[in-house]
Formats: C-alpha cells, structure tokens, sequence
C-alpha cells in the first residue's frame, strides 16, 4: 500500500504489522484489463527485472496489480508499496526482510538485529548485510515456487545511497527471485548487461498509452457514445493518457445532465487539478518557471530554451524533467528536441495566460530571431507571426528558397502564412509573388494563382536585360502549369516549352515542374516515349543540382508512366528508391513528395492484388491530408476501389464523400476530381448491380473524356478515356449486349495499344476472355488468355481479377500448361484454395502432422521445380528471409531435413504431382 506522505526528514521508525505494510491494494473500480500489457510482462518471467516507468497516471500500479493476480498458482509475490520514508537504507531493507519471512520464516533473524543496531548518522555496511542475506536466501528458496518482488512507487523512495543499495541487490539475485519495479522515475541503475542478457523487460511511456481498440472499451465502460472521428481526436489529444481520460470521463458525467459538453483539455477540470497537484508542484520553483516560460514552443530544444529565456540552465532542467518523466514528449532519436504532452501543454499555457510566465510575444520573437540564424527560415516565419510581427514575417519568406518550396510542397504551410499576411505584403515584390503564386497553383486554388501572377505584370519591364528574361520566364512557367489544371492543353504546351528555353539555370524549380507537365500532357496524348523522356530530364536535372525530394518526385512520375504500360514491378521499384531517399527526412515533419510515394505504392501494391496495399494507402492519405496535397484524392479513390472489390460498397462510398468533402473544404475545382470520382462510383454501382445508375453517367464522361470528347483528362487521371471506355463494356456485358461489348474490347484493346497504354489494354484482353468463354467460344478464349498472359509480364494482377474469382479452374488448367513463370505462380497463388489464408492444403492419404498453407505449398511447388530461394523469393514477390522461414516449416510439418526429401514425402502424399 502507498503511502503519500511527502513530508521531508522523516525519522527512522520501526515498520507497523506485517499485515498492513505488504498488503497488495485490489484493483481500483472500473480498472479497465490490459492483457496485451500483462503478456508483455508475462515474456519476463524467466528474466532478473521487469521495469514500469511512465509518468503520472500511465497506470504503473494498477498494472502490478494485475499482474500479480495473473500470476500462476505456483507463484508467490510480496507486494512493497514505497513511500518517501522509505529513502532510508535502513528502513527499506526492515520492510523487505520483514516481506520475506512470511515466506521464509527465520530468513535473517541475525542480519535483522544488526540493523536494528544501527545509528542512522553512521556509516553502514549494506553491501555485506545484503551478500549475507542473499546466501541465506538462496538456500531457503524453493525451484517449484519463486517469487515476484514488487517495489510499487520507487521514485518516491529513490535517492543515491538507496539506489546502489537496490543495484547490488539486482545484481546478486539468486534464481526464483524476479524484481518488478513502477516508478515515475526511471531507476539510476546499470542495465546494460541485464538488457544484453535478456534479464530485463522494460515497459515504458509508449507501451502504457491506450490503443484506439483500449480507448474504444473504456469509453463503452463508462457508456459514452462518441462518433469515431470523436474518438481519434481524443485518442490524438490525450495521447493514450488513462488517468486524463478517466478524468475528463468524471467531468462529462458531472456535465451531462447539464446538456454541457466539455472538450478534452488540460487546462480544465479534474485534468488540471491532478496534473497540478500530481506533477507541476512537485517540482522546483526554478523548474516550474521553466515550464511556463516554454510553454508556447510548440517544439524547443535546450539552445533555444535558453535564448527564450535569456539563460544558461536549460540543457540541465529539461534532464531534469526526463529523469523525473515529467510529460516530456521526445521528438527525434537522438533526445535533441521535445514538446510538452498536449494536455500538459494546455495546462502551462493557461496557467501562463494567467501572468505567470514571461510575455508570449517576446518569447515569440526571441524564438524568431533564434531560428532565423540556425537556416531555421520555416520556423522562423511561423514565430514572427505567432508574435504579430507580420513585416518580419513577410521579409523572411522572401528569403526562403522556391527551388526548396517547389520540392518539398508543404502548402498547408505556406497557405497559412498567407492567411496571417496582408493581401498589400504578397504582392510587394516579384520573389513573394512568384512564391505564393506556386504556392497556390499546386493548392489548385487556380484562379486565385492567377490573379496573383497578373500582380507580376507592375513589375515588368525589369531595369535589366537579364532580369527581364527571367522574369518572363518564370512567369511562363507558372502560366503554363496553371493552364493544365484548367485542362487548356495547347497553352499548357506552348508556355511549359517557352519556359523551358528561357529559364536560369538557377531557377531549377519551375524547369522541374514544365517538365512535369509537359511529361503529363504527353501521358494524355498517349505519347508514353515522349513522357518516359521527359520524365528522364526531370530526374538527371534533380540529379545533377542534388535535391533528394525532386529527385524522389522524379521517381514518382516514371512509376506513373511504367505502370500505364503495365510494367508495374519496374514502377514498384522506382517507388522503392524514391521512398528510399526521403528515408533520411525528419520523421515529424510532412511532406508531399513522401505521402505521393506512399500512396502509390498502395496503388501498385492492389494491382499486385497484396493486401498490404490497404496499410500504405492509409498512411499516404494521412500525409497528403496533413501537408494538403491533392494527391490523397488516388489515395480516397483506390481505397474505394478496394473496399468495393472486397464487398464493402457501404464504406466505398464513405471513402469517396470524404474525397468530395476534402476537395470542396480545399476549394479544388471540380476538374481535377469529379470526373475520377464519378467513374468509380459507376465500377462500384456495377458491382453492386445498379445497372440504371452507371447507365445515367458513363455516356455523360464519355463524351466529355471519351475519345472524341471535348476535355482534357484532368492531372491525376491522364489515361481516363481509356478507362471509361472499359467500365462502359463492362456496363454493356452486365445489360447483356455481348455483341457491342466484344466489339468495343477489341477495339479498345487496339486502341490501348496503339497509345501505350498497355495495362488497360490487358484488362480489356482478360476481359475478354471471360466474355468468350461465358459464351462458349473456348478456343478463341484461350488464345485471347495465352495473348494476355505473354503480355502481362510486367506484373500486373489486377486485370485478371474476374477471371480468378469467376473461372478458377479453367484459369489453373491454362496455367499449368504454360511454361513456370513469375506471372504463373503468382496467379496461381492468388486462386481459391491456394491464397495464404484460412484455407489450408490437406494430404489425401493422410500422415501430415500439420496443415501446409497455401503459400507454403507455392513454395513447395517451386522448390519441386528446382528453384533456387532467390528464384523463388522474385516469383513469389516475397523476401528471402520469408523463403527460408516457409522452407524451414515446410521441412517442419513434412518431417524430413533437406528439400529432395520434402520433394519426395510431398509427392507421396499427393501435395504434388
């Protein structure tokens, strides 16, 4: 039981009945289980440590408590809830030795009097006192029941002499005793060794903090009924923190009958008391004027605490607050810079708004100037505007470098500067005009972009020569993009290629985004060689100045171009190397070019037909939302896709109102996204049947984009001529008009072709195949099969998804008379009965100890075909590692050594043939 007391000094006295000071508290009503946790610390049980160590309110104890009430029935524990009187030696080691004779009876009779002889002003021998008990210990202990020792609230009892005291003891431990340990503090021991020994399993912070599904059953224990986005925004907030949670819960139901409802904040209510009382008083004054005067820094290190607050102490304060886990956050690996637990930072703010901290805009401002002279230019603007300094703000901007904006395309930043800007300010000179008006172009805010360009007109003709070549240029160049947003291709063409001519080699930004537009228009033309060319001068340009961000957006437009022509494994891999040189950016910030690769990896992942491709997808929205690029509309849109395929049109059609919702709250004109969202809402109503409905809008896209339409295909959808074109001879079969269909995808086969456009193309070939074997013409099918698998080298899945849901057999029949190939033996994968899931291969003749999966079998298939496991980890598109783990399983079930005799035994008993 813990004993609260905080009053300094207490003086030595002797320990009150056995049965009161080892009593192991129950679980505290409405205690919510964490089992997830208990397994954590069930994987320690054959360790030396298990160390609990978050601040305030992570549930340490109740955790323990738990803990030892899962315990088995073979162990003992003895529960030792410190207390600040427990900082003496001499007390401690009474209390524990006391503990240890309810299990032990007669353990240390003698080494109890010595210390009962001791005078506390002298020194003490504790290291040869504990040896002696140790010794004495490990006789009395028996193998068939150890003992769990909980020492609950450590950082109460914690100081020097206590603390190598306790490191001797760990260290000496005999086997059958394991020490568990809660502390707000983490314990000033040496674990290195335990930790390389595997002695020692640590939960901290992180582990404590409530999961979404955590969070989702105490809220139903408490019967609040929230809307998830509710719940992720208070999952966001209280970043996991139970004890805020179960506060903020008391508040609401004291609120509910009121009809009042209290948001989750620090600062407020039951929070601010326990956070209050719990941890801000409990520090030094000094301490406590730091976390006041740092409060605004939304991020801080010790250098810029100290020009904040004008001193020199701030590196030692803020180890201070990491030994002590006072709601410090760290915000990088190497413990450089931190921000404040959101509900804490509530908490200091108000309380600072309350006068007890220096003026925030002076903090502001110091902060600018610090930032300034690091390069720190970003977050130098932000402070001068958080300061209300807007002309420094604005001096500032211009200093940032287009070249790096153009790369790094984080509008919502720069949208929000302008939000605190003076419209006069963003026109005062041709830099911030230029800026902003990218800015605002890749927002798609088009016509606001332009108004904005027009302002560059004041400042033409420049006084000089060379000026006024560059001027022109760039403004060609931002002329030009902001003309293929509108879908105006000719004067897209015209600029981008007169820019390119006029540009300084400095200005490599807007020579980097003419040729991206000009490779996209080439896209929609069908000219795939003249785009892939292009494509190739962005990357050697990024190449040659350096710049990894445009050199992974390079990347990320040559997978679009491999990928329209159906070689999406090279696309695959260009997405890999782009992904791998934003490896290096800092982890916290957002960026567009990170999210763009994300998302298209999910989107070359679900062509591959893997199902990892969900978790990408998701990630790369998050990203794209964050740093408000327009690129999470593929993201909204595939998922969609996905969601549909696996039956799920309820959630589909959420996904795509979220897309339209987010393109509307971002003011995006309707060409950019309509036309992408309509067309899946017709795959999904033809999936579900709803013949009338794609009926009503696919003629309407078709003679809009279609091949005779009057509109370009907006950016992010280049090849949608060819797509309508597919839905609508899928529309076609499901009204039973074969003739039409078939003749529209030949056609459209040729015309895919003829364009580049080679993955749709594929799919309109798989597609008929199933129409002429439906009808019964069998040869033709299988030639229009043969044709499409020779073409589908590149691997693309996804075109022969109808086939594998509705001709399996006849699929696996042509598959097995092919030559053994990548495609082949990822096809047959992917049908029922062999996908790596639920369903399981069963020997006929019986004697398998255990189930192969089915991609243990696709192994197993390969290595029948002598296969190499790099041949069959690139067949299989999965790494070597997992190769040998399926090897070893395999050699596992079959029970046999080597792959000839796992060949052997699996042909006897029928696996193979």
């Amino acid at each position: 039981m813990t004993d609260l007391s905080r009053s300094p000094g207490f003086p030595y006295t002797p320990a009150t009945p056995v049965e009161a000071r080892f009593y192991r508290p129950p679980l505290p009503a409405g205690h919510m289980p964490r089992p997830r946790l208990c397994e954590r610390l069930e994987e320690g049980l054959q360790g030396r440590l298990l160390l609990v160590s978050a601040p305030a309110g992570f549930g340490k104890s109740s955790l323990a408590i738990e803990f030892c009430e899962r315990l088995p029935d073979h162990w003992h524990s003895l529960w030792l809830g410190l207390s600040e009187r427990d900082h003496d030696p001499g007390r401690f080691l009474e209390r524990l030795l006391n503990g240890l004779q309810q299990f032990y009876p007669g353990l240390g009779e003698e080494a109890l009097g010595l210390l009962k002889m001791r005078q506390r002003h002298q020194p003490f021998a504790f290291e040869q006192w504990l040896d002696g008990l140790l010794d004495e210990l490990t006789q009395q202990l028996d193998d068939g029941q150890p003992l769990l020792l909980v020492l609950d609230d450590y950082h109460l009892a914690q100081g020097p002499v206590l603390d190598r005291c306790l490191q001797f003891f760990l260290n000496h431990l005999p086997p059958g005793v394991l020490l568990l340990v809660t502390s707000r503090q983490r314990p000033d021991w040496h674990l290195a060794r335990l930790r390389l020994s595997r002695q020692l399993l640590e939960l901290n912070e992180q582990d404590l903090r409530l999961t979404a599904a955590e969070l989702d059953a105490l809220l139903a224990s408490q019967g609040a009924r929230l809307e998830q986005q509710q719940v992720s925004g208070i999952l966001q907030r209280s970043e996991g923190w139970i004890a805020g949670l179960r506060l903020w819960l008391l508040d609401v139901e004291e609120l509910a009958e009121a009809g009042e409802l209290l948001q989750l904040h620090g600062g407020e209510g039951l929070i601010r008391e326990y956070l209050l009382e719990e941890v801000i008083e409990r520090q030094p004054a000094e301490v406590q004027q730091f976390l006041y005067d740092t409060a605004c820094m939304e991020r801080f290190c010790a250098e810029l605490c100290d020009a904040v607050r004008d001193s020199h102490d701030s590196a030692a304060i803020i180890r201070h607050l990491q030994a002590n886990q006072v709601f410090l956050v760290p915000l990088d690996e190497q413990g450089h810079w931190f921000r404040y637990h959101h509900l804490f930072s509530d908490l200091l703010n108000a309380r600072s708004a309350d006068g007890l901290s220096r003026s925030h805009g002076s903090a502001h401002l110091r902060a600018c100037r610090w930032f300034a002279a690091q390069g720190m230019l970003d977050a130098a603007i932000e402070q001068a505007l958080l300061a209300g300094q807007a002309d420094v703000a604005a001096s500032l901007v211009q200093n940032l470098s287009e070249e790096q904006m153009l790369a790094e395309q984080n509008i919502a930043m720069l949208l929000r500067w302008k939000t605190n800007l003076p419209d006069d300010l963003l026109a005062s000179t041709p830099r911030l005009i230029m800026l902003y008006g990218w800015a605002l172009a890749l927002a798609c805010q088009l016509d606001a972009a332009q108004e904005l360009l027009d302002q560059l007109a004041r400042f033409l003709p420049a006084a000089e020569p060379a000026t006024q070549r560059s001027l022109l240029a760039q403004w060609q160049a931002l002329d030009g993009v902001i003309a293929r947003g509108r879908g105006d291709g000719v004067r897209a063409e015209l600029q981008c290629s007169e820019a390119l001519a006029g540009l300084p080699a400095e200005r490599y930004g807007p020579h980097f985004m003419c040729l991206s537009a000009l490779s996209n228009l080439a896209m929609v033309r069908g000219d795939l060689w003249r785009a892939r060319g292009l494509n190739r001068d962005a990357l050697e340009l990024a190449q040659r100045i350096d710049n990894p961000l445009l050199e992974a957006l390079a990347h990320y437009e040559r997978a679009r171009v491999l990928q329209a022509r159906g070689e999406v494994l090279r696309a695959q891999e260009e997405v890999h190397q782009g992904l791998l040189l934003v490896q290096r950016l800092p982890a916290q910030r957002n960026y567009s070019v990170r999210a763009r690769l994300t998302i298209y990896e999910g989107y070359l992942l679900s062509l591959r037909l893997q199902p990892q491709a969900v978790e990408r997808l998701r990630v790369g929205i998050a990203e794209a939302r964050a740093c408000r690029d327009v690129g999470a509309l593929i993201g909204y849109c595939v998922l969609a896709s996905l969601e549909g395929r696996d039956g799920r049109p309820a959630e589909a059609f959420a996904l795509l109102g979220e897309a339209e919702r987010l393109m509307h709250v971002w003011d995006v004109p309707a060409i950019y996204y309509l036309a992408m969202i309509t067309l899946i809402k017709c795959e999904l109503w033809l999936r579900q049947g709803q013949v009338e409905l794609a009926a009503a809008w696919l003629p309407q896209l078709a003679e809009t984009y279609g091949e005779q339409g009057r509109a370009l295909a907006p950016e992010f959808h280049p090849q949608l001529a060819l797509h309508i074109d597919l839905q609508q001879a899928a529309l076609e079969r499901l009204q039973g008009e074969l003739e039409h269909a078939e003749r529209r995808l030949r056609a459209l086969q040729q015309r895919a072709q003829g364009l580049g456009g080679q993955l749709v193309g594929l799919a309109a070939q798989a597609q008929l195949a199933q129409l002429l074997k439906q009808t019964g013409r069998e040869r033709e099918a299988q030639q229009q099969l043969d044709s499409c698998l020779d073409l589908a080298q590149g691997g693309a899945l996804l075109p022969f998804i109808e086939l594998l849901q509705h001709q399996p057999r006849w699929l696996r029949e042509r598959l097995q008379l092919r030559p053994p190939c990548p495609l082949c033996d990822a096809l047959l994968v992917q049908l029922p009965g062999s996908r790596d899931s639920d369903e399981e291969v069963v020997a006929e003749e019986g004697g398998l100890t255990e189930k192969l999966s089915g991609r243990e079998l696709a192994v197993l298939q390969l290595i029948a075909r002598g296969c190499s496991n790099q041949e069959i980890s690139e067949r299989l598109f999965i790494s070597l590692h997992t190769v040998k783990t399926h090897a070893r399983h395999i050699n596992s079930k079959l029970g046999v050594e080597r792959r000839t005799q796992a060949v052997a035994r699996a042909k006897g008993l029928g696996l193979l043939r």
